[in-house]
């Protein structure tokens, strides 16, 4: 993201990136399917005809734990009869009202839907059958003032199978890390508009990522599970905690509102008309080929701050927005990492290796699932960083239109906005070849298809894409990645490409305006 913090360092106080808003998710494992649940009930000595019956005795002493909770500590519960109440703001009610700074808040209980159990008669076999399917319960919401996590909650599933979630916000948390350090800063809702140490400010954000999170969430799961402590006849195993989705914003800190403003419209204009699907797959790191069968879309809506773009590709995405007037926010959404991939070592036909698999929801890959957000975000930045260019375009295109001299070898000059060699940068500068890079053969394959049938015509389309390779590398467009047969696109290139491109497809209306 360089290049657009380059391009507007004039307005630009400094970034900040890390996570935003964090949810995990606790599973019994051995409870969460048909057949695990079976087991449990034969553990237990419970028949199947009594299931509704044992499940009940078991959410109301879950019930009755958390109202013991809540009197010892003199906070109140209240039932909520819609589940579309707003908890949070209830809760931050509750704590302004009684000035609690650190602790329990309240507990919240509400009837939303869940997946469960119920029991199904089977008419051929004549018996009774444990079936999995979704249906209403109670939710416990616990709501803490933590230490460290500033306003979380957990919330209970009193029903089987007992799942957990636990909700922090990464922002809230770095707050407190700036305040034990004694750094400077303002803060509006889960944003930073100034922090005096920004350097500092990132080295602390980095080390969420690095927390021990499997232990510390199962620690605070027991403090309002009664079968995690070990204390009652019926004991759980230890959740299965995941990181079910995650936020993970790079914000750019203007030095006003005003910077920011006068370069906004024109980032969401770009956006929402210039990146097309292959640009928004590039930006969340996923190739393009004919296996790919999903749904990718873009959206502009306003919210009551402002006017926010968001794309999705299937069930992961990334949007832009403005906050507290000051802040443009990158941010991406990952609700499904298993669309990305993590180098770990796997046992491939019973030997040890290390392999690209598929990214695991568990928070033991919580650190790629870093790498892959941070790129996103600055592969987003660096597509607006064309817009709002305060240089002429002459500045841009008068060096490549003059012939250079390479060692002993001339290169003509190029010719920007012509039809060849625009037709040219569109597809290095394409969605998929911007991700690893690209090669001959994909620029014969999209520039000379008709080629691919006669060896001796896909011969000489070769060696006008090695020529237009060597000339493109002579301007410093681009540049050869050692070892491969790749090429990949150079700040200057993205630059004077960009700008071409740009250039052939604006109205004659508005270049004469």
């Amino acid at each position: 993201m360089e290049r657009f913090l380059d391009r507007h360092k004039d307005r630009i106080a400094g970034s900040i990136s890390g996570f935003d808003r964090m949810r995990f998710t606790g599973t019994l494992r051995y409870l969460v399917h048909v057949e695990g649940m079976g087991k449990f009930l034969n553990s237990q000595g419970v028949l199947l005809k009594h299931f509704g019956t044992y499940i009940e005795t078991v959410s109301e002493q879950i019930k009755q734990y958390a109202s013991r909770l809540a009197e010892t500590k003199g906070r109140p519960v209240q039932y909520l009869a819609s589940s579309s109440d707003s908890k949070e703001d209830i809760a931050l009610k509750i704590a302004q009202r009684d000035g609690i700074e650190e602790g329990l808040i309240c507990v919240l209980s509400c009837v939303e839907p869940c997946q469960s159990f119920d029991i199904q008669k089977d008419k051929k076999q004549k018996q009774l059958k444990l079936v999995g399917r979704w249906r209403k319960c109670l939710h416990l919401y616990f709501y803490w003032m933590d230490r460290e996590y500033g306003l979380m909650h957990l919330r209970l599933q009193t029903w089987a199978p007992f799942s957990i979630q636990v909700c922090i916000n990464g922002r809230e948390w770095l707050a407190r890390q700036l305040d034990q350090e004694a750094i400077g800063y303002e803060k509006h809702d889960n944003c930073f508009t100034r922090i005096d140490n920004l350097e500092r400010a990132q080295q602390l954000s980095n080390r969420l990522d690095q927390q021990g999170w499997a232990g510390w969430l199962e620690k605070l799961a027991a403090h309002i599970h009664p079968f995690l402590r070990g204390k009652s006849n019926l004991h759980f195993k230890p959740y299965y905690w995941t990181l079910s989705q995650s936020e993970y914003a790079t914000d750019i800190l203007f030095a006003d509102a005003a910077a920011l403003k006068q370069i906004y419209p024109a980032l969401l204009q770009h956006a929402i008309h210039h990146f097309h699907c292959k640009d928004v797959l590039r930006f969340l790191g996923r190739r393009i080929n004919g296996r790919f069968e999903g749904e990718i879309r873009s959206h502009m809506g306003s919210r009551v701050e402002g006017v926010r773009v968001k794309h999705w590709v299937e069930e992961n995405s990334i949007k832009m927005y403005d906050k507290a007037g000051s802040v443009l926010r990158i941010e991406t959404t990952i609700n499904n990492p298993r669309r990305y991939k993590v180098r770990r070592r796997v046992t491939r036909h019973g030997q040890k290796k290390m392999a690209w698999v598929k990214m695991r929801q568990g928070v033991v890959d919580i650190r790629r699932r870093v790498e892959v957000c941070q790129g996103a975000n600055a592969r987003y930045l660096d597509a607006l960083a064309v817009v709002a260019d305060s240089t002429p375009s002459h500045r841009v295109l008068d060096p490549v239109s003059q012939p250079v001299i390479t060692g002993k070898r001339r290169f003509r000059a190029l010719q920007p906005i012509s039809p060849a060699d625009s037709q040219l940068f569109q597809q290095i500068l394409a969605g998929e070849n911007l991700l690893q890079g690209v090669r001959n053969r994909d620029l014969r394959h999209a520039l000379h298809p008709d080629a691919e049938s006669d060896p001796a015509q896909r011969r000489r389309a070769s060696a006008r894409i090695s020529r237009s390779f060597q000339l493109l590398s002579s301007h410093g467009l681009i540049y050869r990645v050692p070892k491969t047969n790749y090429y990949r696109t150079t700040k200057k290139g993205h630059i004077v490409m960009s700008t071409a491109l740009q250039f052939r497809i604006t109205n004659a209306t508005l270049l004469a305006a």
